[in-house]
């Protein structure tokens, strides 16, 4: 879910056309539940092959991928490794979640409410290490990079991001500016039509920007400061403090200097607080990555989504198309540049 900090961190609508060119390390794991959340028939039911096997990572990773490859955009996947240890109360609690909103889900269908389906639906949505190496495989076939982080997918791409090997990361948790990406992109996996949960009108959710250091300085702090904020609000890692949202974390961090003195002011302890502050200033990342775009295997793409899982080959192959395309012509711009 990652941490709120919405009210403090201004963002900035943009065009997929600004993106030309842009090279973006995708928070894998974010990116798969949006589509395990988000594609679905009307009464929450995801995407499955004819033998009741989940699809819908599939089907977004292939077409919406497709798509942003075809506007110039060039995405690598990030996945994660091991969490830390800190996120295990996190992990047990969504858990939880997940199966009372997979009952309801159930209780939903069998009483035909359409809507409260769809809703406890996506609460339900889990990935499985199925739907991940699916995932993984169909990335590689369609040429696309693919990077193993140590553990925090989000710290990774921030990494890369802050490296210059991409250009921002891609996630709708903000979790990646504490990680300290320097540029965040939200929506893109996302954008278009969307119903407003429990209402019945539509609003068009597009993709947002966010840069880091204009941020903090619109907010006159520092990165380590907006961390201290985080760990009051509350993160993946830790409950934060009761009562204490974004605003109220920046005014008293700007008033108090950092945590300790928050803490000394309020007669509050957060336990473990230099931990949490290290799991986003220095968090496990490698170098071990290798970043090279190429021409999709068609074959392995058609055995994968076609024979094995049912996909229409007139909508693969329209995919596969579009993605030889863009390829040959960047191969193409890359040689004449050259000359």
């Amino acid at each position: 879910m990652g941490v709120n900090l919405g009210d403090i961190l201004p963002r900035r609508p943009v065009e997929i056309s600004d993106l030309k060119g842009w090279v973006l390390a995708v928070d894998a794991f974010n990116t798969l539940y949006q589509f395990i959340s988000t594609i679905r028939q009307p009464d929450g039911t995801p995407l499955m092959d004819d033998r009741g096997r989940i699809t819908s990572h599939l089907s977004g990773l292939l077409y919406r991928t497709s798509s942003l490859i075809e506007s110039s955009i060039k995405p690598l996947f990030v996945f994660d490794g091991r969490p830390p240890i800190e996120k295990e109360g996190t992990v047990e609690s969504r858990r939880h979640i997940r199966e009372m909103a997979e009952r309801e889900w159930e209780e939903a269908i069998a009483e035909g409410d359409t809507e409260r389906a769809a809703r406890k639906a996506r609460a339900s949505s889990r990935l499985t290490s199925d739907i991940i190496e699916e995932s993984k495989e169909l990335l590689r076939l369609m040429g696309i990079p693919v990077v193993q982080a140590p553990s925090e997918g989000e710290a990774q791409a921030a990494y890369m991001a802050k490296k210059g090997d991409a250009n921002g990361a891609v996630s709708q948790d903000m979790d990646s500016l504490l990680f300290g990406t320097p540029v965040l992109i939200r929506n893109l996996a996302i954008s278009g039509r969307r119903k407003v949960p429990r209402r019945n009108i539509y609003i068009n959710v597009s993709p947002e920007i966010i840069e880091l250091d204009r941020a903090l300085e619109d907010a006159g702090i520092t990165r380590e400061q907006l961390v201290d904020i985080a760990i009051l609000v509350g993160t993946d890692f830790n409950r934060g403090v009761r009562g204490i949202g974004a605003k109220t974390g920046l005014k008293l961090i700007k008033k108090h200097g950092g945590l300790e003195g928050v803490m000394r002011a309020r007669e509050i302890e957060i336990p473990n607080y230099e931990r949490l502050r290290e799991i986003f200033l220095n968090p496990p990342v490698n170098d071990d990555y290798e970043i090279i775009w190429t021409l999709p295997n068609a074959d392995g793409i058609r055995e994968l989504l076609c024979r094995e899982h049912a996909f229409s080959e007139r909508r693969v192959d329209s995919a596969i198309k579009r993605l030889e395309t863009h390829f040959q012509a960047s191969k193409q711009k890359s040689l004449d540049s050259w000359f």
